[in-house]
């Protein structure tokens, strides 16, 4: 599922602060390390293409269960604040989604907040990405295809430099910037809770030969510790619509959101399907009680 929100209620005046802060930052704490980057590593003259490197200048803020932000070197207060402020709304917003789910799943509101939850709540955290210009596009990708690990992604993009790419029966299709837009992706985790109702999109950023696109992607995730499993009355509503039981109509593992994370890191840019079925195989002997809704 990809969709982008418009009236998400999130103020505009704060969207155009963030994005202004973020490609201050990039200029003045960022882009002449990643030019030097890009010159240490030759990537200037490549003539094939590169499969195990992606054309991006990141940072990453931790939210949940605790914050890093006051860790992270070369941002100035004013920044920090913003990026504050500008998270709590994001998190509003994903637990706002995460009920629009529910209702849609018919699933009991909260459901999918505290299936993410774990002994510490969910973890929440904001990677910033700027895609600057590339001499080689057609050789390096801005960032490699890939599904999302974790759960509910809200990415609040550059409204003028396109990039963002997702996969669509069998064909690569734009994900046109609009400004002031919020796109909204899931994870892994969702399809297997959701039993598979929901599905994580294959996507990839291609790189630009000009232009600087700035990407704020948000990831609202369970807990390390939250058991993952497809949500019993999804399974029963599977097993009656194909007339078995509901231990046959079981495709999804069960697993620890950590467990399946170790796996992830070095499986990425790799199709989903063979992370769940190595999930399948060393499937967790946590014992699963009913999820509360609080």
């Amino acid at each position: 599922m990809f969709d982008q929100l418009m009236n998400h209620g999130i103020s505009h005046e704060l969207l155009d602060t963030v994005e202004r802060l973020t490609k201050e930052h990039y200029r003045q704490c960022m882009e002449q390390r990643f030019k030097d980057m890009v010159k240490s590593k030759g990537l200037e003259a490549v003539q094939s293409e590169i499969d195990d490197l992606d054309w991006e200048s990141t940072f990453f803020l931790r939210h949940l269960p605790t914050s890093n932000l006051s860790q992270i070197p070369d941002l100035d207060q004013n920044y920090r604040d913003v990026m504050k402020e500008f998270a709590g709304e994001i998190e509003k917003l994903a637990e706002q989604l995460l009920d629009l789910l529910c209702e849609n799943l018919g699933l009991e509101k909260g459901y999918l907040k505290n299936a993410f939850y774990g002994s510490k709540g969910p973890t929440f955290g904001t990677k910033v990405s700027n895609y600057p210009p590339c001499p080689k596009p057609e050789l390096i990708k801005g960032l490699r295809a890939h599904t999302d690990a974790g759960g509910l992604i809200l990415l609040f993009q550059d409204d003028k430099v396109s990039g963002l790419q997702l996969l669509k029966d069998g064909e690569w299709i734009d994900v046109p910037p609009m400004r002031h837009s919020i796109v909204i992706n899931l994870g892994d985790q969702l399809e297997v809770i959701t039993n598979g109702k929901y599905k994580s999109v294959m996507h990839r950023v291609i790189a630009q030969s000009d232009g600087n696109r700035m990407s704020i992607a948000s990831f609202y995730n369970p807990g390390s510790d939250a058991v993952i499993f497809p949500a019993p009355a999804l399974l029963e509503e599977a097993a009656a619509n194909e007339g078995q039981s509901e231990s046959r109509a079981i495709v999804y593992p069960k697993f620890v959101f950590e467990d399946y994370m170790k796996l992830y890191a070095g499986l990425k840019f790799q199709a989903k399907e063979p992370r769940f079925e190595a999930m399948k195989a060393m499937e967790t002997t946590v014992n699963v009680g009913p999820i509360a809704i609080v």
